[in-house]
This record gives C-alpha cells, sequence and structure tokens, in this order.
C-alpha cells in the first residue's frame, strides 16, 4: 500500500531539505567574547557552568584550544572558534594545509561540540601588516574549499572580524566609506562573502571613541542614555546612540562598495570598568551602563534607523577581565566577570547564585528561538495523528 500524500507532506514540513536553509553561526541576539589571555580566571569546565547560568548560547574564542573544545562537548552551546593572525599566511599558502586545520580543530570535534563558525583572523584589513592583509582572502579561500570538501557548509560559517579602522569617514553615517588603501583587499573579501552568505563582522567600541575625544562626544549618546542625539542631514535620521550610528556607518560604506544588502554583524563591542589614568570614561558605573543598556537593546530584537527591519546581533567583549592582555589598562578590564568567576557589575543576570537552577519559561521560550524543538514538536504529534489515522481507516 502506498503512503497517503497527506503523510508525506506532513514528514516534508517535519524535516525540510537542509540545503535551503541559510548558515547563521548566530542564533539569538546577545552573544560573548570568551577570552583567555590571563593566567587566573575559570577553567573552561566552571566557564561552560556559568554560561549555562546566565544564559547565554553564543560563544566566540580568538582560536581553537581543544581543552575548550573539550569542556563545551555536550553544552549545548554555540561557539565560533578563531583562526588567529599567526596562521592566516600559512593558510594562504596551502589548501592541504587549511584541510588539515580544519580537520583537526573543527571537523573532529563535531556535532558534539557545536561548533556554528570560524573567523578568520582578526582585524587584520587596516593594521599596517601588508603581507598579512594580502594573505586574508585566500586564507578565507582554503578555509571554504576545506568546508567544502568536508560537506560542512551547510553547518560552519566563515567570518573575519574587522575593525573600525577600515573606514575613512564614520560621520555621520551616511558619509562612511572604506579606505582606498583597505579597499583592494576588502572587495573580494565582501563579493566572496556575498557569495557565500557571511555577514560583515565589525568591532564596534563606542568606549574607544568618547576617550579618545571627550569634549565632542556626549557621554550619554555613547551610553545609551537619554539625550538630544544626531541627525544625520543626508538621510534625515536620527540617532540617539553611537552604536546604531557606527551599524549604519557600515551598511553606508558596504552599500558604497556594491554590497548594500550584506547583513553587518558586531563581533565586539564592550566598555572597560577601569584603566590608565588618561584613559576618561574607564569607570565600573559607565561599564555598568552601557552592558546593562547594551543588553536591553539588543533583547528588544529591533534594527537600526537605516536597516529597522533587519535584527542587530552582537557578542559582547568580554566574559572575564585578562590580566595578562598587552596594551592600556582599560585591555585588562572590559570582563563582565572577575577572575573568580564572581560579577564586576550587576547588569540583570539571573541564575547566578545557583548554577543548577533551571530556566524559567519566558527564557526557554529565548533560548530556543530559531530553533525547531518547540513548533516542530506540534508538527511532530499531528504527523503521528494523522498516519494512526489514515492506517485504521485503510
Amino acid at each position: 500500500m502506498r503512503t497517503p500524500a497527506a503523510v508525506f507532506w506532513c514528514l516534508l514540513l517535519l524535516f525540510p531539505v537542509q540545503r535551503i536553509v541559510r548558515v547563521d553561526a548566530f542564533t539569538g541576539t546577545y552573544g560573548i567574547n570568551y577570552g583567555r589571555i590571563a593566567d587566573n580566571i575559570p577553567a573552561p569546565e566552571n566557564v561552560v557552568s556559568i554560561l549555562k547560568a546566565i544564559k547565554i548560547k553564543n560563544v566566540k574564542i580568538f582560536d581553537s584550544d581543544h581543552g575548550v573544545l573539550k569542556a563545551f562537548k555536550g553544552s549545548g552551546l554555540e561557539l565560533v572558534v578563531g583562526l588567529s593572525n599567526d596562521y592566516v599566511k600559512e593558510i594562504n599558502s596551502s589548501e592541504d594545509r587549511a584541510m588539515e586545520w580544519v580537520k583537526d580543530n573543527v571537523q573532529s570535534w563535531l556535532p558534539d561540540t557545536k561548533i556554528t563558525g570560524i573567523a578568520v583572523g582578526n582585524e587584520v584589513l587596516g593594521g599596517g601588516d601588508l603581507e598579512l592583509e594580502e594573505a586574508l582572502y585566500g586564507a578565507i579561500k582554503n578555509v571554504y574549499k576545506a568546508l567544502s570538501r568536508l560537506q560542512l557548509t551547510d553547518v560552519i560559517q566563515i567570518s573575519s572580524p574587522h575593525s573600525q579602522g577600515v573606514f575613512a569617514y564614520s560621520y555621520p553615517p551616511s558619509n562612511c566609506t572604506f579606505k582606498e588603501s583597505v579597499l583592494q583587499y576588502m572587495k573580494p573579501i565582501l563579493g566572496f562573502f556575498a557569495m557565500i552568505g557571511s555577514p560583515f563582522s565589525i568591532n564596534v567600541y563606542p568606549f574607544i571613541a568618547y576617550k579618545s575625544d571627550p569634549e565632542h562626544i556626549n557621554l550619554s549618546y555613547a551610553l545609551f542614555l537619554p539625550n538630544a542625539g544626531i541627525v544625520d542631514p543626508k538621510t534625515n535620521l536620527h540617532y540617539d546612540n553611537m552604536f546604531d550610528a557606527t551599524i549604519d556607518a557600515a551598511y553606508t560604506a558596504l552599500e558604497a562598495a556594491g554590497y548594500g544588502k550584506m547583513e553587518v554583524e558586531v563581533t565586539e563591542t564592550g566598555w572597560a570598568s577601569s584603566g590608565d589614568e588618561d584613559e576618561t570614561g574607564a569607570t565600573a558605573q559607565n561599564a555598568r551602563i552601557y552592558n546593562f543598556n547594551l543588553r536591553k537593546r539588543l533583547f528588544k530584537r529591533k534594527g537600526t534607523p537605516l536597516r529597522p527591519k533587519v535584527v542587530m546581533k552582537a557578542y559582547v567583549f568580554a566574559l572575564f577581565n585578562e590580566d595578562l592582555k598587552p596594551g592600556p589598562g582599560s585591555e585588562r578590564h572590559y570582563g563582565l566577570f572577575k577572575a573568580d568567576g564572581s560579577i564586576s557589575y550587576d547588569i540583570g543576570f539571573s541564575g547566578l547564585s545557583n548554577l543548577h537552577t533551571s530556566s524559567s519559561p519566558s527564557t526557554q521560550k529565548e533560548f530556543y528561538a530559531g530553533g525547531w524543538l518547540a513548533p516542530n514538536s506540534l508538527v511532530l504529534f499531528t504527523c503521528i495523528w494523522i498516519a494512526v489515522h489514515l492506517y485504521v481507516r485503510y
């Protein structure tokens, strides 16, 4: 007896063809960077417990440390690993080396460790190392070729985070363009990312902008606090915070380069809770305000004035203060948590008093948003009912 058509179509709804699904390494709106340039932070296993307790599902690391990959095994947390700048040149020069790296640091850990993305390089373009800049595009292509040969392009998304240093101008947003020195390396990458559906990744730091020019930048504007804001004279769009204005500046630069439909994703943003004497604004109070308001803004699941329908996603920097980071004092004070695992300041995380506290219904709903568990459960039960009913009937 042939299977009734109703059952066939029901099963098709339950198990859609995967090839038509766009790869997305970020299924929520709020993620976090788990940096580890420190000698006093919790072990990766304890970090997994902290992340689960504060309900953060999207995590990005800057390498592919196997201790971290092992700790994340079976956690359900979604992890973006980094191919660091140290590897970019050799990966560019050898497809075999790219395959070796992907097998060792990605494929061999799937599916138990839920790796969803690879960030190739970090802030390479505009950094001053011309050989590294020239190698970035080739490294991206070789990593993607390896994923393709391993049939992982439907599972892993490729990205490459940039600093705001790739822009010639960013104010007002409608005036933003890529630097000419960067554009020759940027355009091939943008063309490739447009073809494979990857986003434009940008690191956004209103803190750095504010500390460099506190006399002319309104602190409230940088911290998402009430203020008069600015009006872009070209678009007539109103901006009440620097974060949104920076994102729209990136969209403007992309449009000018011929890629106006590409999505912008924030791979780093945060505020230092302390710093050197000349680092104006680096206080725990400002860091708490910025991160609290950023979290609230992202949970609204809305876009920017220029792209109101494109939901903004961002990875906060960072999970911990990292005591071994070089540079100014602020570099060691971006953590939402201190080295001992206690919070640096309260931005509304729940579940910290008991790491085994179960999620509330609203949190469960947010955690599974975009997944298939809740909606497809109904489809599954419906399919079973139809199958049984038709079996008895026929």
